[in-house]
């Protein structure tokens, strides 16, 4: 199935939008006093949920980084004041990232401001998104579910580490 025109249009119109929104995410934080990576470091603190606080690992898988340089991401944030490390109470092997009261009110302020642009591309998302749905499955791909399971598309390798991009 060849894909028309339009399709294409619509595919750059998505794809230029997120990366708008994308720019103007990185310029709110810097404005905010913060770097874009710290931004995404105090946002998968915070959105971590009710579980206990994240751990280092588990912010690095939100991330799509590797465990080390999420080390040094949490390294300048805590001496920014922005996190702080905390012990497990139950296994002291573990530590756990906390936000400070200052990097909690600045994700807040942020996050806030993130909300009413996210309101704002809602009004023209749908547009865009609806018009790929017809062509989100071309040549049979079934979608990421069977991806593992497609011919033409090698099996992903258990064990050892898992590649990042």
């Amino acid at each position: 199935m060849a894909l028309s025109n339009a399709a294409y249009a619509r595919l750059l119109a998505l794809r230029t939008g997120l990366r708008h929104f994308e720019r103007w995410s990185e310029r709110q934080a810097r404005a905010a006093g913060l770097t874009p990576a710290q931004h995404q470091l105090l946002l998968a603190i915070r959105g971590h949920g009710d579980r206990p606080a994240p751990t280092v690992g588990e912010v690095a898988d939100y991330l799509l980084l590797r465990h080390h340089s999420v080390v040094g991401l949490v390294d300048r944030a805590e001496a920014a004041g922005l996190v702080r490390r905390v012990r497990d109470l139950e296994d002291h092997r573990i530590v756990r990232l906390h936000l400070t009261d200052a990097g909690a009110g600045r994700l807040e302020a942020l996050s806030a401001l993130h909300i009413e642009e996210l309101d704002r591309l809602a009004l023209e998302l749908p547009e865009v998104w609806a018009g790929l749905a017809p062509i989100q499955r071309p040549h049979g791909f079934a979608g990421p579910a069977s991806a593992a399971s497609s011919p033409t598309r090698p099996k992903r390798q258990t064990g050892g580490p898992r590649p990042r991009d």
